[in-house]
């Protein structure tokens, strides 16, 4: 499932090539997640905005020819959805053909600067129309997360106290993302091996230093992913195709039963929250 990380490389391919661009056709193929919430004919003429991601989802505002605020679409990859961008020749440069939608191609935002075009095997993603973020359906679905794993005001103090209410299991905690986003399952599992914590912890039974150093491991394990263009377990690749290498250098992700690279215990595996958790017994403790 593309995560934090790897929405935040597909924003970065596509937000310079797409900026004020002009959309002049939209195309839908099977239906998605959530309908589009708007005429697609309607969005003809309008042009892209710079791009924001809030967690995993892509905000993209729209601009109306004569300048004024056109709304903008609220884009979400699902469980196995990536964005390519098409035939992109750049601002008054050549275009390259564009090939036809295939099965699994449900979403085609055509412009003079290329197709953005969404393919999702599993149809779980969805591209939604919203006057602007403070009105529904973004200001209704984004109002469900949490803190961004790199912002300021996300203090080891602030990350402590969020934990001390819940008393979830910490790794089940970090999956919810509705106190920080971003640390899907592999970047879960790895950052709770770098700080040392069982992922059966009570969240609200970790101490302040061992929630900062928890902080602390989210925040390097996302930084580094979106250094080597996140993962790609499956299927994801980033807008010009590219695949992601993180879970090369995982530590114990989709490891059982190899040695910890730290202690060299066999790397153990359990299903929590209906996903498979990596963790060594003998490094990480509750």
């Amino acid at each position: 499932m593309p995560e934090l990380p790897e929405v935040e490389v597909t924003r970065r391919g596509i937000d310079a090539p797409l900026r004020g661009a002009r959309i002049e056709q939209v195309r839908l193929g099977k239906p998605l997640r959530w309908p589009l919430g708007v005429a697609p004919a309607r969005l003809v003429g309008r042009h892209v905005g710079p791009l924001a991601r809030r967690g995993k989802y892509l905000w993209m505002p729209l601009v109306q020819p004569d300048g004024t605020a056109g709304g903008g679409l609220l884009w979400h990859l699902g469980m196995s959805g990536s964005l390519a961008l098409l035939g992109a020749g750049g601002a008054g440069a050549p275009q390259t053909g564009t090939p036809p939608p295939g099965p699994h191609d449900h979403f085609d935002l055509v412009t003079d600067r290329g197709t953005l075009r969404l393919n999702d095997p599993r149809r779980f993603g969805a591209v939604l129309f919203s006057r602007s973020l403070a009105d529904a359906p973004a200001a209704t679905l984004l109002a469900r997360l949490g803190a961004e794993p790199f912002d300021p005001q996300l203090t080891p103090a602030a990350f402590h106290a969020a934990l001390k209410k819940r008393r979830a299991p910490i790794k089940a905690l970090l999956l919810a993302g509705d106190v920080v986003v971003g640390a899907g399952n592999i970047y879960a599992c790895e950052a709770l091996f770098a700080a040392g914590i069982h992922p059966a912890a009570r969240a609200d039974r970790l101490s302040a230093p061992r929630a900062a150093r928890l902080l602390d491991a989210v925040r390097q394990t996302l930084a580094r992913a979106l250094e080597v263009g996140g993962s790609t377990l499956r299927d994801f690749s980033d807008a010009h195709g590219v695949a992601g290498a993180y879970q090369a250098e995982a530590a114990v992700y989709g490891r059982e039963g190899l040695p910890c690279p730290r202690c060299g215990a066999p790397v153990r595996r359990r299903v929590m929250a209906q996903r498979s958790t990596y963790f060594c017994a003998a490094c990480q403790k509750r």
